[in-house]
């Protein structure tokens, strides 16, 4: 793990590449990566996030400056603009029911080919997928989420770069930090090493290649 700035952060990640961003309507997402992402304006990005939060907060900043070409995601009730852009065919959205979503991230971080799932079996979801049957059930074969870059909230990592998350910033951080090429954690301080106990590291160093501080330009 490597403690960085900002903006070396942002200059790592290039104009189309797809991200996966943790959090919860905008709480565990890492807002200063996401304003990083808006002031060096990265476009065409692809976004694997649980939501696409509110306008003002997480992700949906990126939507609001049009940074966004394909959204994945289980939720966008809370931000008109994502609903807008969809509408106006300015975004492409890939809705995804939660737990299937969860499970396909998962997939990607330990090596799956797959997920068997009866979730959307005879909707709408099935359309262009696999229906494979076991035991005289259909299941859809969902494929797993793989990124270029994990951007992560975390409450504080250790000089190892072992990271703790605060409450609900627990989601969806620990899967995607195992899905992604690259994981860069946001936090709000570093603590000595060893003073985080064990059983309260969310992720392990070895998965986190990055630190940025929060405050630190």
């Amino acid at each position: 793990m490597k403690i960085i700035d900002l903006k070396e952060a942002i200059d790592m990640i290039e104009e189309g590449s797809t991200i996966m961003v943790g959090g919860f309507l905008g709480f565990g997402s890492p807002e200063e990566l996401m304003d990083g992402l808006v002031s060096e304006s990265k476009k065409a990005l692809t976004v694997i996030s649980n939501d696409s939060a509110f306008p003002e907060t997480g992700i949906g900043k990126l939507i609001v400056a049009k940074l966004v070409k394909k959204l994945i995601t289980s939720h966008m009730g809370t931000n008109p603009e994502t609903q807008r852009q969809m509408i106006n065919k300015e975004l492409e959205v890939e809705l995804v029911p939660q737990g299937t979503f969860a499970e396909r991230i998962r997939a990607a971080g330990v090596g799956l080919g797959g997920i068997l799932t009866p979730t959307g079996v005879g909707t709408l979801v099935q359309d262009g997928k696999e229906v494979i049957e076991v035991n005289g059930k259909k299941y859809l074969l969902e494929l797993p989420l793989h990124a270029d870059f994990a951007l992560l909230k975390a409450k504080k990592a250790d000089y190892l770069g072992n990271l703790y998350y605060s409450l609900t910033a627990r989601n969806f951080n620990p899967l995607m930090a195992m899905a992604a090429d690259v994981v860069i954690a946001e936090v709000e301080e570093i603590v000595p090493t060893g003073s985080i106990p064990p059983e309260e590291v969310h992720t392990p160093h070895v998965l986190v290649d990055y630190v940025v501080v929060e405050g630190r330009k």
